[in-house]
């Protein structure tokens, strides 16, 4: 049972705000003694153009956009957890040998050339996890490392700030849904997990394994693709597209519609496509590990028959993630009805919102 006095003194200040390319989703998550609560969940559309591969093209938009969410939310918190994804971030894995994080730190800033396309680490923003001892030599250690130019980060900082919030933590998109999947899902140290995210512009592919990412990809094909393609057979504005890929034709029949689902499936197959090679490419890399399940999120993810066709081209099973396997919600802020539309689409903010400051 949901207990609203935990909620209003919950130890958690911070809110999840995801920027895609096409919504901002504000997700207010509650963690207290009896575990995490969705208390709040709020999408609003973004005009195209404010935000292109990632890159913040629209400061001044994007700062209207973040007060009219919190506005529509009503969630006065000012601590606020966002993430930037696609071209405007390198995520790489390296070897190196043993040393500790003080040592590495200062390793990757003098000798950055070698492992990120940066000529001057003075102009960008980076962090590194250790993952541990590499598997074939007990001297060297795996480490991922995590770049983006300081410009790119600041456009955005200062977007937050000119609506009047404050950004707590900068996340990199393919890891927040490896936080939302460790917290929902059981696992093992050796269990291989693919986590896809399909948004508008970009598709993000997280593979992780024992609840760690040993692997990610992002490629520049994904939802818009079969919007415009829509836009132009139907002869309608983007937005009325983007309604008509989610909600089918208006005033159409039953068949008419069925027509429009195995259209727009035909017009995701550039997308499986891709994803199928990142995963050939993964499996040929790190020696053909079994896979035991992919998870798709993201407002495309949703595309009939997406899950099943993934699911037997690839043969591994397929599914949309579900938030709220071990996340519960408060029933007067969030529409039961609404629950299972809104599991892929939330699935990012949520992850942002079950952050808290101090994590690694």
């Amino acid at each position: 049972m949901l207990d609203l006095r935990e909620i209003i003194s919950g130890k958690k200040k911070l809110v999840g705000l995801d920027i895609g390319s096409s919504s901002l989703k504000l997700a207010e998550v509650i963690s207290n003694s009896k575990g995490h609560y969705l208390n709040r969940f709020v999408e609003i559309p973004l005009p195209k153009g404010v935000i292109i591969d990632g890159v913040l093209a629209d400061t001044n938009t994007l700062s209207l956009k973040i007060k009219e969410i919190f506005r529509n939310a009503r969630c006065g918190r000012k601590g606020t957890v966002t993430s930037i994804t696609g071209n405007s971030v390198i995520i790489k894995k390296v070897t190196l040998e043993q040393m500790n994080e003080a040592e590495l730190r200062d390793l990757i800033h003098d000798e950055a050339g070698k492992y990120l396309p940066f000529e001057n680490m003075d102009d960008v923003n980076y962090d590194f996890q250790i993952l541990g001892e590499n598997n074939y030599n007990p001297n060297q250690m795996d480490v991922i490392v995590v770049a983006a130019k300081k410009e790119i980060v600041n456009s955005y900082l200062e977007a937050f700030t000119a609506a009047g919030q404050n950004v707590e933590i900068m996340d990199v998109a393919p890891f927040v849904l490896e936080t939302l999947y460790e917290t929902n899902y059981e696992f093992d140290n050796e269990e291989i997990v693919i986590i896809i995210n399909i948004g508008a512009s970009t598709t993000g592919i997280n593979v992780v394994k024992g609840g760690t990412s040993i692997f990610t990809r992002d490629f520049a094909l994904a939802g818009n693709s079969i919007t415009e393609s829509l836009q132009e057979k139907y002869k309608v504005t983007f937005e009325e597209a983007e309604k008509i890929k989610i909600e089918g034709l208006p005033n159409a029949s039953e068949r008419e519609n069925l027509d429009l689902k195995n259209s727009i499936f035909e017009l995701a197959q550039p997308i499986c496509l891709e994803i199928e090679r990142s995963i050939d490419y993964f499996r040929s890399t790190f020696g053909g590990e079994d896979i035991k399940q992919i998870l798709l999120a993201g407002g495309s993810a949703k595309i009939n028959n997406l899950a099943k066709y993934l699911s037997e081209t690839l043969n591994v099973k397929t599914e949309l993630i579900n938030p709220f396997l071990k996340i519960n919600y408060n029933k007067r802020n969030i529409d039961v009805k609404n629950l299972e539309s809104i599991k892929p689409v939330a699935a990012t903010a949520i992850g942002l919102g079950l952050r808290k400051i101090g994590d690694k």
